[in-house]
């Protein structure tokens, strides 16, 4: 074969090959990942995801595309990536990353499933008819976190049984942010505490709170659950140490930032079983058939070490009931 024809035919098939893959591209499904926060601390939980992926027959890549939507703690941003999402006429949008991203999905669609990941109850917040019969195109996970937040003070008052004035710290821009506080200072009288509310829905907000926590003669926080908490968990266990201030998150990642503790429902099992309903879909299953399932598992991490350092004594009973022991 002569050079020039040669060349002519390899640029012809390297011209193809793209075309050839972009077409077996466009031939797979393709799941919308909205999601509020951001990948740099998502990593297991995706890695979750895909596992609940892969119980199904799905692997990314392989049978399946995901596009994926980062509102990097920027709410607003959720429609229109929601919207973004719509457009490129998904086979399925998963949701995650609490409240916010299925809400913002569920408002602009009512073909297109959606499977969310919410710590909240689904049919109060509008997201499902019931739990047992979602109907419409909305199913999903969710779990007993706003039910463990009494708990999370409670724990916290058991770390720390000499602080009587404690802390909440609260993102006033979260939607459920109301319902938090009621049910923290009705646990708060329960055990007899002097409960002060902090607000932060930027980052700029937190030297702010931590230097207001002094005036409150304030001996110890817990920081309510929210995705831009979550986000920020290595500056708040930061703050935490610089301050010696105890302090009680929702968020395992805290705690391996050098945070006190945490106590929560296991976000890892919740984006497995979302993983396994978003796959469940791709297979045929309708949202409205698949009822919402509820996660039980919940997880306490305590940092030994910093416990130590903040000079507190860590009731064995505890330290028996955790999960994980950091030391």
């Amino acid at each position: 074969m002569k050079r020039r024809a040669f060349i002519t035919l390899l640029g012809g098939a390297a011209a193809a090959w793209p075309l050839a893959a972009r077409a077996q591209q466009s031939a797979m499904p393709v799941i919308g990942w909205l999601n509020a926060t951001s990948p740099d601390l998502y990593a297991n939980l995706l890695r979750a995801f895909h596992r609940g992926l892969g119980q199904t027959g799905h692997i990314e890549g392989r049978n399946v595309a995901i596009e994926y939507r980062w509102a990097e703690n920027q709410y607003d941003r959720l429609p229109e990536f929601a919207a973004d999402l719509v457009a490129r006429r998904v086979a399925v949008i998963a949701a995650t990353g609490g409240t916010p991203p299925a809400l913002a999905a569920k408002a602009l669609m009512t073909t297109i499933p959606i499977v969310f990941q919410v710590a909240v109850d689904p049919v109060k917040v509008g997201l499902v008819a019931s739990l047992a019969r979602p109907g419409g195109n909305v199913t999903g996970v969710t779990s007993l976190n706003l039910q463990v937040g009494p708990k999370r003070l409670e724990l916290l008052h058991e770390l720390v049984p000499t602080a009587t004035v404690i802390a909440a710290l609260i993102n006033p821009t979260n939607a459920l942010s109301e319902t938090l506080l009621r049910e923290l200072q009705t646990a708060a009288r329960i055990l007899g505490l002097e409960l002060h509310v902090m607000h932060a829905s930027a980052e700029r907000d937190f030297d702010a709170v931590f230097r207001s926590l002094i005036q409150f003669r304030a001996g110890a926080l817990v920081i309510g659950p929210d995705a831009f908490f979550f986000s920020q968990s290595k500056q708040l266990a930061a703050l935490a140490a610089r301050h010696a201030m105890p302090t009680i998150s929702q968020y395992r990642e805290f705690v391996a930032a050098g945070g006190l503790a945490s106590y929560r429902t296991s976000l890892a099992e919740m984006h497995r079983l979302a993983g396994v309903y978003t796959g469940r879909i791709l297979n045929g299953d309708k949202p409205a058939d698949l009822p919402v399932q509820q996660s039980v598992k919940v997880e306490l991490v305590i940092n030994l070490k910093t416990a130590k350092a903040f000079g507190l004594n860590v009731p064995p009973t505890l330290l028996a009931l955790a999960d994980e022991v950091i030391e």
